[in-house]
């Protein structure tokens, strides 16, 4: 078991942060240093965005640093598998950690990460969702659809393969990826409460690029585009074939 903490070397207002993550998680672990998707060539990007090949098709144009965030996650990844780690817990360097409540959600994502395989430590609670395991008052629970973010989570050797395997190439951010438990067959654990903020805004903004300067036509119709995806989401979600974690 290890922890690793995402750093983008050039976000130096993030880095006293980073080195705060890596004293208070709990674990032995590393700074690991992140891919800045900026640095990336034509030919790198061009052999990176392919077609994922299932569905729904992800309706938006991955950017700079959506890329080199899913690059960041996919190494340690293989860096779980090569090092032949039980699980890594992954936390991004725009996080803070709450020691009390983190620490009651990290005995309990301990204690079920082979049963799950990947567990989410939530800011945000899934509503209508039965739990599964407590400690404290951290919850564990599986929504149908799970929610969007990869700023912290815990991650099986296992499940770090079969995410592997299936990334050689990639057409959408790693978290809507991780969500499509119906094409990956790992159907993520969610904790809430888990003493985790994000606190991006206090440092220096998020370090994935967001374009600006659009016309009211085009924002509506990527309004309605994310609208139409996330129904599709929903009904794959539902269909999905994925284990199914049930309580003791």
């Amino acid at each position: 078991m290890r922890a690793f903490v995402l750093h983008l070397t050039r976000a130096q207002a993030r880095k006293e942060n980073a080195q705060e993550l890596l004293m208070t998680c709990g674990l032995p672990g590393e700074i690991w240093e992140a891919v800045d998707g900026q640095a990336l060539s034509a030919s790198d990007l061009d052999a990176l965005r392919k077609p994922a090949g299932f569905e729904p098709h992800y309706p938006f144009d991955l950017n700079l640093g959506e890329i080199g965030c899913f690059l960041s996650h996919r190494q340690i990844w293989a860096e779980i598998v090569s090092r032949d780690l039980a699980f890594g817990l992954v936390l991004e360097d725009d996080v803070k950690i709450d020691p009390m409540y983190f620490g009651e959600a990290q005995v309990l994502a301990e204690r079920n990460i082979e049963s799950f395989g990947y567990i989410q430590f939530q800011n945000r609670k899934s509503g209508g969702v039965a739990a599964i395991d407590l400690e404290g008052k951290a919850v564990l629970s599986q929504p149908e659809v799970t929610p969007l973010r990869a700023s912290a989570q815990m991650i099986s050797k296992s499940a770090a393969q079969k995410l592997l395997d299936l990334t050689k190439t990639f057409d959408r951010p790693v978290d809507t990826f991780v969500q499509s438990h119906w094409h990956t067959g790992v159907r993520p654990g969610v904790i809430y409460p888990a003493g985790i903020a994000t606190i991006s805004e206090q440092l220096d903004g998020s370090t994935i690029q967001t374009e600006t300067g659009r016309g009211a036509v085009d924002v509506v119709r990527r309004e309605w585009s994310r609208m139409s995806y996330r129904r599709q989401v929903k009904r794959s979600a539902a269909q999905s074939a994925a284990p199914i974690v049930k309580p003791d």
